[in-house]
């Protein structure tokens, strides 16, 4: 245990945000560097080791988080980097980009402000970095088995980096231009720097797996073919087919998918481009859709200087503190979130639907009409009499996914079966109904975050590799049924 009074002594901080008129003039991550040093071995002394870590349950990955937090208070950085990648490939992703549902779960959370267990996640892991603890993991001898790894996302990372420790000689597809999937183009530099992505990508080059970008399959290569000159295969392409919005003028010019919107600010990051083909200077922005690809929607406005951002939400806004009747610990519940982004500015308005959308002569949006909405007998009704309308030069639909892309001709040219959500469907060995073709994160899950995929791309692995020779020591954290820990 860390410090059996550490709950009772100190009480949370987190990471310390830069001013935010220092932050929205570049694209840098918004926290301090180094701010969260000095403070996280008090920070991890929280942690009561508790007979029953409800942590574990709240997290998919089954992060020993008690003991690296015992590590973390000690300051044994090597040991607390070796007990972290016991169970998490890319701790540096998860430390930057989870919601923390093992926060939710964390017991002290009952009366107390929870352990900042992110925070303690991502210090020991931007430590290892620093002095030289995360280095290839070389394989002693290789299968002869070949694997496909479509798509680069946190699942097909891996998925691909498992596999590849365990001998089997690995090749992952990704139809952009570079690797990281979603984490490159559609998480915002101010999120996470790319450069995480690229040197854990250079220590998997080092330890054998291959990367081959610009390639689809399914069009610029059939699956059929890519399927001959694998043994297996594992599809991580993510769900990417966007929910749209099919109301009147949705045709207009200037209204865009976040996901056509946010990978261009990040390839100016990445200096394709000087400018973004589309920005919100100097225009009035609205984003539809309250989660958080909508506040990266609003973060990325406000550096690109738009002239007002507004973002809607179509459900009710939810409250400050969890209900214990509808909400109870150790679930995950829902609370209203002030994300970085929220905390530069735009207004915020809920319970409201978008009717229709208003152009110009030159058929350029203007207007965006909306109207207040509230539940009626369980169902979502117009409030009359609430009609208006604001100004929208530039909107960005961040409603969530659907399914994985069925236009690319990968389903239909392995001949996959979907379940009844549009997903494609798995086994218990995350095996679809096609040997040795496997799923695993969004692909098979539906949108999910970043810990399923992770976990689903370990999971998946651990049936391939089982499938390839037999027998697999490779960790399956979690079955293709299981579900977050919430109401």
């Amino acid at each position: 245990m860390a410090d059996p009074k550490g709950f009772l002594n100190h009480g949370r901080e987190v990471a310390k945000s830069r001013p935010v008129e220092e932050r929205v003039r570049d694209w840098n991550e918004v926290y301090v560097p180094g701010s969260l040093l000095p403070i996280i071995s008090k920070q991890a002394s929280r942690c009561m080791d508790c007979g029953i870590p409800f942590c574990h349950n709240g997290c998919p990955l089954g992060n020993l988080i008690p003991e690296w937090n015992d590590y973390a208070y000690r300051e044994d950085w090597a040991a607390a980097s070796e007990r972290l990648h016991a169970t998490n490939n890319f701790p540096e992703f998860t430390g930057r980009l989870c919601p923390a549902p093992c926060e939710s779960a964390c017991v002290l959370g009952i009366n107390q402000p929870p352990v900042t267990i992110k925070n303690v996640e991502v210090s020991i892991i931007d430590k290892a970095w620093e002095t030289g603890e995360v280095a290839p993991q070389i394989p002693e001898r290789l299968s002869g088995k070949t694997v496909a790894v479509i798509g680069s996302g946190p699942a097909g990372l891996a998925a691909a980096q498992q596999l590849t420790r365990a001998g089997h000689t690995v090749a992952v597809y990704e139809r952009a231009d570079r690797i990281g999937g979603l984490l490159r183009y559609g998480i915002p530099e101010f999120k996470m720097e790319k450069r995480h992505i690229n040197r854990r990508i250079e220590q998997m080059r080092a330890e054998g797996t291959r990367f081959r970008t610009g390639i689809e399959i399914g069009r610029d290569l059939k699956a059929t073919d890519l399927r001959k000159r694998y043994d297996a295969i594992v599809i991580a392409a993510g769900a990417t087919t966007a929910r749209d919005l099919p109301v009147p003028g949705r045709e207009l010019k200037g209204i865009y998918q976040a996901m056509e919107y946010l990978p261009l600010a990040n390839k100016v990051q990445e200096g394709d481009y000087v400018a973004p083909p589309i920005s919100a200077e100097g225009k009035h922005v609205v984003v539809i859709g309250g989660g958080d690809t909508g506040a990266d929607c609003v973060g990325t406005a406000h550096r690109q200087g738009a002239a007002s951002v507004t973002q809607l939400e179509i459900m009710p806004r939810p409250n400050d503190e969890r209900n214990p009747v509808s909400q109870p610990w150790p679930t995950f519940p829902m609370l209203y979130k002030v994300t970085s982004a929220h905390e530069e500015g735009g207004e915020r308005i809920y319970s409201v639907s978008t009717t229709h959308f208003e152009g110009d002569e030159d058929g350029n949006v203007q207007w965006l009409h909306m109207t207040e909405v509230e539940f009626v007998d369980g169902k979502l009704t117009q409030k009359p009499g609430t009609e208006r309308k604001i100004p929208a030069q530039l909107v960005t639909l961040a409603m969530g996914f659907t399914g994985t892309d069925r236009e690319n001709g990968l389903v239909e040219q392995l001949g996959l079966e979907l379940d009844e959500r549009g997903n494609i469907a798995r086994d218990a060995d995350f095996q679809t109904n096609v040997p040795g073709v496997f799923v695993a994160g969004d692909a098979g899950r539906g949108q999910s975050l970043i810990v399923w995929a992770i976990a689903e791309g370990r999971s998946a692995a651990r049936g391939v590799d089982r499938f390839l020779t037999g027998v697999s020591d490779l960790p399956a954290p979690i079955r293709p049924t299981d579900r977050a820990l919430t109401v």
